[in-house]
């Protein structure tokens, strides 16, 4: 035993509880239980810290439990179910925990309630037309925390916020701002506009240039037509194949493209994404 840390509770890696746990590996599960996996030290301290009304257990090797000491004692301290399990246990549930693993609630959020959560004006939204793949969707969710945007939407046909690989992904911004789901783009692009946002689709064959936009950012003098980055915006990110359908570009108040100086034929979805909410949050300071 460890001082300060629990004894070994779970050992058997074929046990009920740990063919449970593994499950929500899978959409099925996760559908059918409201719960999914949150893998490896980085998002579970993340999710313990900031989102643990809704964390239901959270397990650790005894390894993990001496080297993660603060994600013990936040668990402790908000009264969340702590388990240690062996290496084989834990690596049974998941072979992507790295010793730390936890279950987390899954909640449904409206995009208008997550709207009037918010405090800070302007407003900066993400948001996901058929994005379907976890790496890049996960991706975007933590590049739109980093540059200090309000709220994700993953709209249309895009991939399950709580696949593994999202969440891993999203390196625990998961569980730091509004991520709202099940939205047909169209309804998604109406509430935000609704909500003040001017909506700008990202594709390159926009008609205003990224660095041109950020030039006049916030100037008066600006024609009154041209998008103004200084002010509540959404941006309207496509799938990562086909990008953004006519119909989708056209439910934007402007299509903007970002600049390519070098020979690269195009950027993927994820650094796009970086770029325009980087500029946006740029010229909301």
């Amino acid at each position: 035993m460890i001082p300060g840390i629990p004894d070994v509770t779970l050992a058997n890696p074929r046990a009920d509880r740990v063919k449970q746990v593994r499950a929500l590996s899978g959409r099925p599960a996760r559908s059918r239980h409201g719960q999914f996996l949150v893998e490896g030290p980085q998002g579970v301290r993340e999710a313990v810290r900031h989102a643990a009304a809704g964390v239901r257990d959270v397990y650790l090797t005894p390894a993990a439990a001496e080297r993660y000491a603060e994600i013990v004692d936040a668990a402790r301290g908000a009264g969340l179910h702590l388990h240690v399990g062996t290496a084989e246990v834990l690596e049974a549930m998941s072979p992507d925990a790295q010793g730390v693993l936890a279950v987390v609630r899954t909640t449904a959020l409206r995009l208008d309630d997550a709207l009037a959560g918010v405090t800070s004006r302007p407003l900066l939204v993400a948001v996901l037309a058929n994005v379907r793949d976890p790496g890049n969707a996960g991706t975007v969710i933590r590049a739109a925390d980093a540059a200090g945007a309000d709220l994700v939407v993953l709209a249309g046909e895009s991939v399950d916020v709580h696949n593994p690989k999202v969440v891993r992904s999203t390196a625990g911004s998961l569980f730091h701002l509004p991520v709202v789901t099940g939205l047909p783009l169209a309804d998604a692009v109406a509430v935000v506009r609704a909500a003040g946002c001017v909506v700008l689709a990202a594709d390159g064959t926009g008609e205003h240039d990224l660095d041109d936009l950020l030039d006049v950012a916030g100037d008066p003098a600006v024609d009154a037509g041209q998008p103004d980055l200084a002010g509540s915006t959404a941006w309207v990110f496509g799938n990562e194949a086909w990008g953004l359908p006519e119909a989708d570009r056209a439910l934007a108040d402007a299509v903007v493209r970002v600049p390519i100086r070098g020979r690269a034929e195009s950027l993927n979805l994820a650094t796009a994404a970086t770029v325009c909410l980087y500029a946006s949050g740029r010229a909301q300071r």
